[in-house]
């Protein structure tokens, strides 16, 4: 039986991947029963949404339409369960965690929920009889638009695990509209469009206006004194606005529980305003409304003006504190607003520093609405807050002028200088007295022309924990982000290492490596990521070796065919898969990976006869749409992947891809096809990295630096394994420190000059010398800050020995499965626990049956 289903796997991953994906999940045995619907009830289920939900008919219903149906059959079960989450966790009156992200990167829900209830099979079943194909109707999902990189995929990967390990929590975050943007691309350039994910609903989510909160901005601060004497702050916001949740429901494997991820949609409190419409004003009448609603539209509108700015506070302000509200309401739900219980009941996770203007506004809920003192307040919101930071990167520190909190947050400035006050007059005073440099360094507040508020400051002082999200990174974080926070509390930094969902990352989007697990490491592998350790002696075994490679071999034809139809250029499956897919930014280095494909391109050209392995170089990024330079970088990509691709005098022996509109259903069709992973960030700039992980566990080799979990990586796969280059954290450092000068690296290398010349013709782009030069001077005239030209040597001879050991098929093979066996460490469930047992104490429950 076994071999049979291996057998048809094998022979299908190529052209139905989705569907084979939950043949795998729907032999998993479910440990109750009340979720196992038969063909003949789930086709009944479709068909009557199609009917009564939907209001068409089998024989008219168009593919959404289908979709839609199918999607409703589903969410029967879904909020079943839902309902039983919710009933038990009140029940036991439960201590839950809050996770407060301006991302939530979910990408697709169908396959990924059908594949957690086990009812894939069954449902594609019954689609079949009903002459629809389950892979047709899958790709009618559009991506959920509600984040942009590495930090939202982790937060969709975080709830996916929290709701398996059954720990009560909710998501908070924003309704966004269009999300970032579509990307595409013309001529080469990159266009942003707007991503309309929800043009037509979206039958996952559901409205819940019952908890529709108001939310003040502006206005001012007015002193009142009581009969006792007393004073108390008033605050006279300009206007409201208000927040509608959405639910989106996000199932545990096996159904183990639901836990929702609640987006703040913003509206105005009137939808116009009537007087002005009749008097003839129709635009002017809906002014407030449509202000309101740009809140919620884009995710991380562009800061580069006033108004950005401006937008991408309130929209911070406003999905925080839409979510405090509501955890409130909430908790009063039980208690009855008898705060002594809160901070045991209550954790928040401020993932990064977006969601820092929370710590205030829990100060001003509790001090201004629920009458609590300052020190009762300060002692719940340091008790319940915890902070993850996930870069080093100056700018990536947010600071916002104090001007900025002046119009739109007067209250929550004052008790900003009131928390840094107590700061600075306190802990700072007492380690360090009379040292204004120190003050001046740890202040939250940035004196200077433009006065600034530090977030990353705030949410430090105001955080039970601090936590890196990789060991090194955790490292630099005590030792030289915050040196000083950690003198003063060297108990509250610690690590935790990012992880990623083994259900969604390898079980969903590689069906054919998943039942080579099953196998070898038994079906309860997607909860317990480590025992996939059992295939590592299956690396010394020919014949798996050969299994190995044709499960990865069919995945490359399945992104063959994919690069074909979305970017029209023909790419060989055998040739050697090199990947970067990731957010364009100068640390990631995608122009490094540039400049050795045109040192590459340049010897094929020097030599005709000259004979390499194959090889496809794939990028996927999307740039800021204000990030000049990134976006020279994508343009640079696909003109020289252009000339490259059409050039017949090297024998198709290169070929350069970028892949439009990069998102989390393509990067589940790209990263099972990857030959090697490219994770080539400066050492010490990348926090972590997500993606390593998901290659590594999907049979890619790591072409890296080491920095991030790259690191980590290594040591659980082994280095031999592995192509490690470039400068190490403190070579960085040390070169920085005593000078770095790149033009030395130029004029001493033949073949970086020879690269980096070739961007000032007009080579690649005919007729316009001169349109790549951006990213020459970059390196040179400005610096090269991420250290460029002074890896480039290293990377070059990295790829030579990827060629050879390429070369040698069944070292490859043996790498690659080592590579995936090694990776029960990156396991998001692993992550969540870690999370669970250092930061917020809570306890898993058994969701039980009710009627």
């Amino acid at each position: 039986m076994a071999s049979k289903h291996s057998k048809k796997t094998a022979n299908t991953t190529a052209k139905a991947p989705v569907a084979d994906a939950v043949n795998t999940a729907a032999e998993c045995s479910c440990t109750n029963d009340l979720f196992h619907p038969t063909v003949e009830q789930f086709k009944d289920s479709i068909t009557t949404h199609l009917r009564r939900s939907i209001g068409t008919s089998e024989k008219k219903a168009s593919p959404l339409a289908w979709w839609q149906a199918v999607v409703y059959a589903v969410n029967e079960l879904v909020f079943e369960r839902l309902t039983q989450t919710q009933f038990t966790h009140a029940s036991n009156d439960t201590r839950a965690v809050n996770y407060l992200s301006a991302e939530f990167l979910m990408g697709r829900l169908t396959v990924n929920n059908m594949c957690n209830l086990e009812v894939y099979d069954t449902c594609k079943k019954a689609l079949a009889e009903l002459g629809i194909d389950i892979n047709e109707l899958c790709d009618e999902e559009p991506d959920m638009a509600l984040g942009n990189g590495g930090l939202g995929r982790l937060a969709a990967c975080y709830i996916d695990s929290l709701a398996t390990l059954k720990y009560p929590s909710i998501g908070y975050g924003l309704h966004y509209e269009n999300g970032l943007f579509r990307q595409e691309i013309r001529g080469g350039r990159q266009v942003e469009r707007p991503d309309s994910w929800r043009e037509y609903g979206c039958p996952w989510e559901v409205c819940r206006p019952e908890s529709t909160q108001e939310i003040p901005v502006g206005g001012y601060v007015e002193v009142q004194t009581a009969p006792d004497g007393t004073e108390q702050k008033v605050w006279h916001p300009a206007h409201m606005i208000k927040g509608v949740p959405w639910d989106i429901p996000v199932v545990g494997f096996r159904g183990a529980s639901v836990t929702v991820l609640r987006l703040w949609e913003s509206r105005a409190t009137e939808q116009f305003n009537w007087d002005v419409f009749n008097a003839g004003g129709y635009v002017d009448a809906q002014e407030e409304k449509a202000q309101c609603e740009t809140i919620s539209k884009v995710l991380y509108p562009n800061d580069s003006t006033e108004a950005g700015k401006m937008l991408r506070l309130t929209q911070q302000y406003f999905f925080c504190a839409c979510s405090l509200k509501d955890i409130l309401r909430r908790y009063n739900r039980a208690h009855h607003h008898d705060y002594s219980s809160f901070a045991s009941k209550i954790a928040i996770q401020l993932n990064d520093t977006h969601p820092t203007i929370a710590v205030p506004e829990l100060m001003r809920l509790l001090i201004d609405e629920e009458g609590l003192s300052w020190d009762a307040a300060w002692k719940i919101v340091t008790e319940v807050f915890a902070y993850t930071n996930h870069t080093l990167l100056p700018e990536a520190l947010e600071k916002w002028p104090v001007y900025l909190f002046e119009r739109l947050l007067p209250r929550h400035l004052e008790i900003i200088y009131e928390i840094n006050a107590h700061f600075l007059d306190g802990e700072v005073e007492r380690m360090w007295p009379g040292d204004n440099e120190k003050r001046a360094k740890l202040s939250i507040i940035e004196e200077g022309p433009c006065r600034m508020v530090r977030m990353a400051n705030l949410c430090v002082i105001a955080s039970r924990r601090v936590n890196g999200v990789a060991e090194i990174h955790s490292k630099l974080v005590r030792e030289q982000l915050f040196p000083e926070f950690a003198a003063i509390w060297p108990d509250r930094f610690c690590n935790v290492t990012n992880g990623v969902t083994p259900r969604r990352w390898l079980l969903a989007c590689n069906p054919g490596l998943a039942e080579l697990y099953n196998e070898v490491s038994g079906k309860d592998w997607p909860l317990h990521l480590e025992s996939c350790a059992k295939m590592r002696p299956y690396a010394d075994n020919a014949d798996f070796r050969k299994r190995f490679m044709d499960v990865k071999h069919a995945n490359k034809v399945a992104l063959a065919a994919e690069i074909k139809k979305l970017c029209g250029v023909d790419v060989d499956p055998n040739a050697l898969f090199d990947v970067q897919v990731k957010r364009l930014h100068e640390y990631k280095r995608q122009h490094l990976n540039l400049l050795y494909i045109l040192s590459l391109y340049n010897e094929l050209l020097a030599d005709p006869a000259k004979t390499i392995v194959p090889q496809v170089f794939i990028f996927g990024a999307k740039a800021a749409p204000a990030y000049t330079l990134a976006k020279d970088i994508i343009y640079a990509i696909n003109k020289i992947g252009e000339r490259i691709n059409n050039d017949h005098r090297i024998r198709n022996q290169l070929k350069v891809v970028f892949i439009p509109n990069y998102r989390v259903s393509l990067a589940e069709k790209i990263i099972p096809a990857a030959d090697i992973s490219e994770q080539i960030s400066t050492a010490g700039y990348e926090a972590s990295g997500t993606s390593n992980m998901k290659f590594s566990m999907n049979g890619a080799l790591t072409l890296g630096t080491m920095d991030g979990a790259n690191i980590e990586i290594v040591a659980e796969a082994g280095v031999e394994n592995n192509f490690i280059f470039g400068l190490s954290v403190e070579e960085v450092q040390e070169l920085k420190a005593r000078g770095y000068n790149p033009w030395d690296y130029y004029n001493a290398d033949p073949v970086l000059k020879s690269a980096l010349d070739w961007l000032d013709t007009d080579y690649f782009t005919p007729g316009q010398a001169g349109a790549l030069s951006s990213i020459k001077r970059s390196l040179l005239d400005h610096g090269d800050p991420f250290l460029v030209l002074a890896d480039f040597a290293s990377y070059r001879d990295a790829h030579k020995r990827v060629e050879e050991m390429y070369k040698d098929k069944e070292r490859w093979a043996r790498a690659a499965i080592i590579n995936s066996a090694s990776m029960g460490k990156f396991s998001s469930d692993r992550s969540i626990e870690d999370y669970v047992h250092n930061i917020w104490s809570l306890k898993s429950f058994d969701v039980a049956e009710h009627k």
